[in-house]
């Protein structure tokens, strides 16, 4: 037997809050995700004092879920939004400020830039999980969308709330599955396309990094655009950057493009700190059988050739793909696909 959505929100519509209601009639459940045996939701407070208040709930909610027939795994994941004044009033797409020396981040110690040669390579998924990864180490951590043009960062993370701004000129930043996020894709409608010119990017990322208060975190990923445009050159030449990471596919197409984007960095001189081979290999989930859909072992052997840290591979998996259309990274979950993303967090780390 396949549960189903509805059956899922029924048994939550049973957990009752202290003060009334329930976590359905609330409205706190966002991100579920059924797919096949397993439930993935985020239950989602107004504060963070009052998410630690439903901790509890997290608990029941999950055994509730579990005990549901055709149910073998559940993953809850309890965050908090932040409420602190009206959406911001600022206006994103400026000129950029002259800068004349690389400006660091006030309490950000490590900034690091995930790019890629060429889009379709699986950067964005990366980079939100990588975040993710990283803050179930411990660590505290920041993920900033800087794909202008393609924002999916609110999507991956499930947070479609805006930002607010008590003044209106600092931006109060989201929290999702322990990561403080901005993305200009939370500051615009869902099918509103941004056409700027380069200055009005390079100005918006200026803004996004110095006008959200990012507060004490060790590490900043920054989702880049792919390709090496206006967003690399801005990033990399006004900012303390700590280091770049390349994601690639092992495909000889998307290794030529990665090359250029290695390139790009070294001559931005902003250290490369390692390559990320996405979409390695597929296990077909029915009869077990491997097979290397985009070749074998590129990146790493791109990665000796240059002399640079191999992360890691990560397969190409149905479930990394419905937890990021679902808003729930696979790196937030249980799962054993997660367990690569742990990996590569932990390798990141040791190169810091």
């Amino acid at each position: 037997m396949v549960v189903t959505r509805e059956e899922v929100l029924a048994v939550l519509d049973k957990i009752a809050l202290p003060d009334g209601g329930t976590l359905v009639s609330r409205d706190l459940v966002r991100a579920l995700v059924v797919d096949g045996d397993a439930v993935r939701f985020v239950i989602e407070a107004a504060t963070p004092q009052a998410a630690s208040r439903l901790a509890p709930l997290r608990d029941a909610a999950e055994t509730a879920v579990a005990a549901l027939e055709g149910v073998s795994r559940v993953a809850v994941a309890l965050t908090a939004h932040d409420d602190k004044g009206p959406p911001p009033a600022l206006k994103l797409g400026r000129h950029p400020t002259n800068q004349p020396d690389k400006q660091s981040l006030p309490g950000v110690t490590h900034v690091i830039a995930v790019g890629s040669g060429k889009g379709g390579v699986g950067k964005s998924t990366v980079a939100s999980n990588l975040a993710v990864a990283l803050a179930r180490q411990g660590l505290r951590v920041g993920l900033l969308d800087a794909d202008m043009y393609g924002p999916s960062q609110p999507r991956m993370m499930g947070v479609d709330r805006r930002p607010s701004s008590p003044d209106g000129k600092t931006i109060i930043p989201l929290k999702a599955h322990g990561v403080t996020m901005i993305s200009i894709g939370l500051m615009m409608q869902p099918d509103e396309a941004v056409v700027w010119r380069g200055p009005m990017l390079m100005g918006a990322l200026q803004q996004l990094l110095t006008q959200v208060e990012w507060g004490r975190l060790d590490v900043l990923i920054v989702d880049m655009p792919p390709g090496t445009g206006d967003i690399q050159l801005t990033l990399c030449s006004k900012f303390d950057v700590r280091g770049a990471i390349v994601v690639s596919t092992p495909q000889d197409v998307a290794l030529l493009d990665a090359r250029k984007a290695l390139r790009a960095f070294q001559t931005l001189k902003t250290p490369v700190l390692g390559l990320i081979e996405n979409m390695s290999t597929f296990i077909c989930p029915k009869c077990g059988h491997e097979e290397h859909i985009f070749g074998e072992g590129g990146v790493r052997v791109e990665a000796e050739k240059q002399g640079l840290p191999f992360l890691g591979e990560l397969p190409l998996s149905v479930e990394v793909r419905v937890a990021g259309d679902g808003g729930v990274p696979v790196a937030a979950t249980d799962s054993p696909v997660a367990g690569a993303y742990e990996r590569m967090a932990k390798r990141l780390i040791a190169v810091l």
